[in-house]
């Protein structure tokens, strides 16, 4: 109430240098700063105290109805990822092509020492590679594993199988793992391949404290695949790179998983 009978004291023309001159000084004062939600809210303030409510209101509307979207594009990547027709950061860097909210969650965990086993390469390979001690990835498709052999850093191993039908897949799947010294792995991805038969595969090699992450989980029979597995799920809904629709990624995990150990932080993600 206080702050109405003061606006209500000004002259129109103080009002309006006192408004512009404030918005002036807080736009100087985050000029060149990354604009983080705190710094969009410390911006807009002068525009809170010295605007009526009934102006103020219907501007804070229209720009968080388009700003948010924009914003979101920009600063996850998804603008970026669109052009590329791959999925990277804002910052051109490869990121997994799954839901966002599903990223965000992985990206606060520690994978030092880890395995992951993957199902599918790309850009999730180089960014596990960035995290995990070894990364071993199965892809089937012949022409993208000619283009993406040559980007794969030392800790992976890229192997190609056949995709004449399931059955032979899933043999030569089994063999290269059953011949190798590979043991469990911490981390196992479905994001490629015959996917429901490469569950049976995953549930197998996962470590007792490991976690199954499968992609576009609202199909391919993931729900038929695990419901009777005793793992527990998480589903992560949302948007993911260069997507015009929303998503499903899935995480299972057993009651040991380090994935869902109640000792990590939780982040202040509204301040990065």
């Amino acid at each position: 109430m206080m702050r109405k009978a003061g606006c209500a004291s000004l002259s129109r023309p103080t009002a309006l240098r006192r408004l512009f001159g404030s918005c002036a000084e807080s736009w100087r004062a985050h000029k060149g700063r990354q604009m983080t939600q705190t710094n969009i809210q410390k911006a807009f303030k002068p525009c809170k105290n010295y605007l009526p409510s009934w102006i103020w209101n219907p501007i804070r509307s229209l720009f968080t109805a388009i700003g948010t979207p924009i914003r979101f594009s920009v600063r996850s990547g998804h603008f970026k990822s669109s052009f590329k027709k791959c999925a990277v950061s804002a910052k051109g860097e490869p990121i997994p092509w799954y839901t966002y909210p599903c990223t965000d969650f992985l990206r606060q965990r520690c994978y030092e020492g880890k395995t992951v086993l993957e199902f599918g390469g790309g850009q999730s390979t180089l960014w596990w590679a960035h995290r995990a001690k070894n990364i071993v990835t199965f892809e089937g498709d012949q022409d993208w594993y000619d283009k993406i052999r040559g980007r794969m850093p030392a800790n992976v191993e890229l192997l190609l199988v056949s995709m004449d039908s399931p059955d032979r897949c899933v043999s030569e799947v089994n063999n290269i793992l059953d011949a190798g010294t590979y043991g469990k792995f911490d981390v196992i991805i479905i994001d490629g391949l015959f996917r429901f038969e490469m569950i049976d595969i995953a549930r197998k090699a996962m470590a007792d404290s490991g976690a199954i992450i499968c992609d576009d989980s609202d199909g391919y029979g993931f729900y038929e695949g695990f419901k009777d597995s005793g793992l527990n799920r998480v589903d992560f809904f949302g948007y993911a790179p260069g997507v015009i629709l929303p998503r499903c990624s899935s995480i299972f995990f057993g009651n040991g998983s380090f994935l869902s150990d109640p000792q990590h932080l939780i982040p202040v993600i509204a301040k990065e």
